[in-house]
């Protein structure tokens, strides 16, 4: 699947394998003419995705075949153990637990999982959460902090489910807990933005020590199409409304919400899957080395100051 801003680098590849497959029945093009025609399509590339508006990053970070939380778990682990259900109503697709290893250390993994086609992404509930799965995650993280394993959550969501049933079951009350639990986790918690960072579903299980952004994720407290239908009563201007909220991995950094923007290939995660794996299984050790130098009770204050300081006020 290509996305609109790559309509013309398609086009340009279909031309060069066509030719190819020209010239093994009849060479006419050299070996160098061909290279030369390549290296353009690379230099096309490098000029269409160093100017993306911000809209067009948000198509990348829902790209269907940008890996999802199952993807990193499965990738970068040696071996894993999915952890099922909230133990109070059922278990719930949306947010998937485990326990695994990378490197031989432990982790608990936390990731918030859209699925792939329709029937997984139906399955997954298209990767919004009910009450029931920010228990499930809490509960994996609490098994977490009782056997000091560091954990490991990914975000990746368009929102909380909104539906009557989660609001019935508590969905405010169940995002308010996790945030409350977290701030206080005897353990490193390591954060990794890997699509869509939005509103109180991603911050569900989005409080850490260290946050890592890829590099056309992005976090906000609504998605660019109902900022435009809230602002503009119009989500036809959800271009508009990508550049005003400032939610690209760049701005998330300048605001100190983050604290590395984790390289993708170009033209986004799903093009080099290997690439991206490593940096963020990279990102992941790294940090952890990093917080092992602190003590807990250090870890717990700066955890806690660090969100207490997100935002500006300006009083006139």
């Amino acid at each position: 699947m290509k996305l609109k801003h790559e309509k013309e680098i398609e086009k340009y590849e279909k031309a060069i394998n066509e030719l190819k497959n020209q010239n093994k029945k009849n060479p006419v093009w050299t070996k160098k003419e061909i290279s030369n025609l390549e290296k353009k399509l690379c230099e096309l590339k490098e000029k269409v995705y160093s100017n993306l508006s911000p809209i067009e990053r948000v198509a990348i970070s829902r790209h269907p075949l940008r890996p999802n939380s199952l993807d990193y778990i499965k990738n970068i682990c040696e071996e894993f153990e999915e952890i099922f259900g909230d133990r109070l109503f059922r278990n719930d697709n949306a947010i998937v637990t485990a326990l695994g290893k990378i490197n031989k250390k432990k982790f608990i993994f936390v990731g918030l999982e859209k699925g792939k086609d329709t029937n997984s992404r139906i399955y997954r509930n298209f990767g919004m959460a009910h009450p029931e799965g920010y228990r499930k995650a809490l509960r994996a993280m609490k098994l977490a902090a009782k056997f000091n394993i560091p954990i490991v959550t990914f975000l990746d969501t368009p929102g909380a489910f909104p539906g009557l049933s989660a609001e019935e079951r508590g969905q405010g009350w169940a995002i308010a807990k996790n945030l409350l639990e977290m701030s206080r986790l005897p353990t490193h918690i390591i954060v990794v933005l890997i699509g869509e960072g939005c509103s109180g579903g991603a911050l569900g299980i989005g409080v850490g020590d260290k946050i890592g952004m890829l590099e056309h994720a992005y976090y906000s407290v609504i998605s660019p199409e109902g900022c435009a239908s809230i602002l503009w009563k119009d989500s036809s201007k959800s271009d508009k409304a990508a550049f005003f909220l400032k939610m690209q991995a760049e701005d998330m950094l300048k605001l100190k919400i983050i604290d590395t923007i984790i390289k993708e290939p170009l033209g986004g995660a799903h093009h080099d899957l290997n690439f991206i794996y490593k940096n963020v299984k990279d990102f992941i050790l790294n940090s952890l080395n990093e917080l092992e130098e602190i003590s807990i009770k250090e870890l717990l204050d700066l955890r806690y100051r660090r969100f207490r300081n997100i935002g500006k006020f300006i009083f006139e």
